[in-house]
């Protein structure tokens, strides 16, 4: 469904002309945090900088724009408020459906760095080897982040590793903890879509303590759950033996079911005016149900005993994930130093239902334990600075430190009914062996792999008179896997008067690849002219991956410009326009399945007798990705009718790929018309999300009343296919969100409406939908599920 422009205008009148008009305006003492004054703590280490004096583009984005939204999700959220995130709903797409990833300017979800109170969050165990956009990548998982703990958000769009290290290509996201010591708030939201499924309720409090004259305390938990929903098509496909019947919805396509419960703490002591211990713990526990493709009861991968209507298997996933930080901030002379210690984990554990092993016959188990991937990661830092005196207007801020880090991934393999080939035959035939969707992992896909690394950094920055600041930075990090990189940034900023300044950054920046990406590996049996072979996600070092080319893995390296306009023309109006361009070097993706005849033979004379072939992480791609971000704020005070107001945000976002690695000489050598590489990997890198997205959004305050409305338009995106002429191209949607909000005391009641005109994607094509079963693109940028309408409760104290 398309959103005409007149029900754009309908949806703006109906939210800021709707209500009464006879209320008085009241602002909200945390609607004051979106001003430009709000001092920042991401991309600077300047004590005082605020919004309007960064150097680079800063987003803040406050717990009440997160609320506003109507999602429990953080990483959903923040899409709404950002144009330059992408977070489309993967289905069907394994553990892809529970660790969701999330794309800033068009670049890899781990190309983005989380910090939490400025501390480098852990990554996911996770890495995405799927269909979706993402994939090839091993990011942190936002929605492990409860927003009931969030005072803030703080986005910096710009390269920053020479500031932050590892992963902040495209720039870094940094979650603020409320820390208060006092008040305190406990809200409950339950919503449903408009198809009547996908019911999500959600609870959420926190509260912040004096502990004695010195200390404070602020506490908050979030659990809720989240039903699936399903936008499956009926079977449309001939009736034949093996096929679902005609006309019924087997399959499920959707969000997967989902419960989740976090933990949070944040804590403080000011021993004395230098002294200051602190520490924070963030604890998530989550599980997810989605669902793989339907086995039709005539299926050769079902048994009719066991399922005489076909199966539809299922993948259980639990995350758990966990982050602590202590530390102590204090000072020498004119020298403060913050020392901190960081731990986190995720794990994140398979467990498949509804399912079978068809090579087990009847003695095959319903349910399997699949295996379990872990990462840890520890962290020691140490930042110092010290204001210098250089004869300059102001005194400028001279940073430093070392960082040290380590890290560990585990494979754990799953029981043996999950991976075995139980060697029953179907008409004489051997049949799929392992847990179907998701077979487990081997013993020899297991491990335990780990690394350190170290690094050096310093910087400087200052007001070099009035109207002009500068900055510079440089880093050296040693890993012990592959060496070292060094990195550096320059920034400045000239304000040619109060309303308009132009500010620019030139900086080199990389990502370290993930102990994901260079070890994970997991096998699945195909069969061949009746003969077992082991298709295999090869880690680099796998023997039979490096046969076919597999090489260790080289860092990510990037250039990033970028050139931005600050204009502050009128009282409460704030634009501001950045473009930028990144190259990347030596990007890592991962390899089509090289499995043609001539690897297979090749491999089977060679030593490796089982293996039928497989892909690999590989630094294959350089890409160019340029942009603008054009973010605009206005406050329009309407005396007694209140205020309103306006945000609007835009970005326009392109990668293009400047080279693609020619095969490896081993893997010509076998195969000379081998495809590393494919059309459709490549598509997702430079077609797969949307070229542009815009919003424009309005808050009305009055009194007790505050009234939202938000609409974006998603920009085309494209999916290709192996065969060039089942490509397909999405066009643009518009979606409107609203919401309407009373407060009395400290009690406010919202009601909302998510994609309020029930908008959806294009429709799959025909022969692309799995005989009309898979009708959407789960590479949506808003997602297939169509209007959310939601109701909340809080009080705040």
């Amino acid at each position: 469904m398309t959103v005409r422009p007149t029900r754009i205008a309908f949806a703006i009148t109906l939210a800021l002309a709707a209500a009464p008009a006879a209320f008085a305006q009241e602002t909200a003492p945390k609607d004051r945090a979106k001003t430009l004054d709000t001092l920042i703590v991401t991309g600077t280490r300047v004590t005082d900088r605020t919004v309007a004096e960064s150097q680079s583009p800063i987003d803040i984005i406050t717990p009440e724009a997160l609320e506003a939204t109507g999602t429990t999700e953080l990483a959903t959220a923040l899409s709404r408020a950002l144009p330059s995130l992408n977070f489309p709903r993967a289905a069907i797409n394994d553990g892809t459906d529970a660790m969701r990833p999330a794309q800033l300017r068009g670049l890899a979800p781990d190309h983005v760095l989380v910090l939490v109170n400025g501390k480098r969050y852990h990554l996911g165990a996770l890495v995405n080897v799927n269909g979706s956009q993402g994939r090839s990548s091993s990011p942190a998982d936002l929605n492990s982040i409860p927003i009931a703990a969030i005072e803030r958000v703080e986005v910096l769009r710009d390269g920053a590793s020479a500031q932050y290290g590892s992963d902040a290509i495209a720039g870094v996201i940094n979650i603020v903890l409320k820390g208060a010591d006092h008040g305190g708030s406990v809200g409950a939201t339950y919503g449903k879509y408009k198809e009547g499924d996908g019911g999500k309720y959600q609870v959420m409090a926190d509260a912040g303590l004096r502990l004695g004259e010195h200390g404070k305390l602020h506490l908050a938990a979030q659990f809720g759950h989240q039903d699936q929903t399903n936008r499956a098509g009926p079977y449309g496909g001939p009736q034949t033996a093996t096929s679902p019947p005609v006309g019924q919805v087997v399959q499920r396509l959707g969000d997967p079911e989902i419960d989740n419960r976090s933990l949070v703490y944040n804590w403080q002591q000011d021993e004395t005016d230098y002294l200051t211990f602190y520490s924070y713990a963030i604890y998530t526990h989550r599980e997810t149900l989605s669902n793989g493709f339907f086995r039709a009861a005539g299926d050769s991968r079902n048994i009719p005993s066991i399922y005489p209507n076909g199966f539809l298997p299922k993948i259980f996933n639990t995350s758990n994930d966990y982050q602590f930080v202590m530390g102590m901030r204090s000072s020498i002379g004119a020298t403060q130093f913050d020392a901190s210690y960081t731990y986190g984990f995720n794990d994140l554990r398979f467990d498949i239902k509804d399912s079978l092993n068809r090579s087990m016959g009847t003695a095959s188990p319903t349910q399997f334990y699949a295996g379990i991937l872990k990462y840890r990661q520890h962290v020691l830092n140490l930042d110092l600075s010290t204001p210098l005196e250089l004869g300059l207007r102001y005194p400028a801020t001279l940073s430093y430190g070392v960082e040290w880090r380590g890290e560990k991934y585990e494979i754990g393999a799953g029981e043996p009914a999950s991976y075995i080939n139980g060697g029953v035959l179907l008409n004489g035939q051997p049949t799929p062996s392992g847990s179907q969707v998701f077979p487990g992992f081997r013993p020899s896909d297991s491990g335990s792999f780990d690394r350190h690394s170290t690094s050096l950094y310093v910087g400087l920055e200052g007001d070099l008179s009035e109207h002009f600041s500068a900055g510079a930075a440089a880093r050296y990090e040693k890993y012990s896997d592959f060496g070292s990189t060094t990195t550096g940034k320059l920034s400045a900023r000239y304000a040619f008067s109060d309303a308009v300044a132009l500010r620019a950054t030139a900086s080199t920046g990389f990502h370290a690849p993930s102990l994901q990406q260079q070890y994970y590996q997991t096998t699945s049996t195909n069969f061949i002219g009746g003969i077992p072979y082991d298709i295999v996600t090869f880690r680099v070092t796998n023997p039979a991956g490096i046969a076919l080319g597999a090489e260790p893995l080289k860092p990510e390296k990037s250039r990033n410009l970028s050139l931005g306009l600050v204009l502050t023309p009128a009282d409460g109006l704030y634009l501001t326009a950045d473009a930028y361009r990144i190259k990347i070097t030596d990007r890592i993706t991962l390899s089509e399945n090289l499995t043609s005849a001539a690897v297979r033979n090749y491999l089977n004379a060679n030593g490796f007798p089982a293996v039928g072939g497989g892909r690999y992480f590989t630094n294959a791609l350089d890409t160019t990705t340029t942009g603008i971000d054009v973010v605009a704020t206005y406050a329009w005070q309407l005396a007694s009718a209140g205020r309103i107001d306006w945000t609007l945000g835009y970005n326009y976002n392109k990668t293009k790929i400047d080279r693609v690695a020619p095969n490896p000489p081993k893997l010509t050598a076998i195969d000379p018309n081998a495809l590393r590489i494919g059309r459709v990997e490549l598509a997702r890198f430079e077609v797969g999300a949307p070229r542009d997205k815009f919003q424009l959004g309005g808050t009305w305050s009055l009194d007790a009343w505050r009234i939202n409305a938000m609409v974006s338009r998603y920009g085309q995106f494209t999916i290709r296919n192996a065969n060039p002429a089942l490509d397909q191209t999405f066009g643009a949607k518009w979606l409107t969100d609203v919401s309407v909000a009373w407060r009395h005391g400290g009690w406010e009641l919202t009601l909302g409406a998510d994609n309020l005109f029930d908008t959806y994607p294009d429709r799959v094509i025909p022969a692309n939908s799995n005989s009309g079963q898979l009708p959407w693109p789960t590479q949506s940028p808003f997602g297939f599920n169509g209007a959310y309408y939601y109701g909340r409760i809080g009080y705040q104290w």
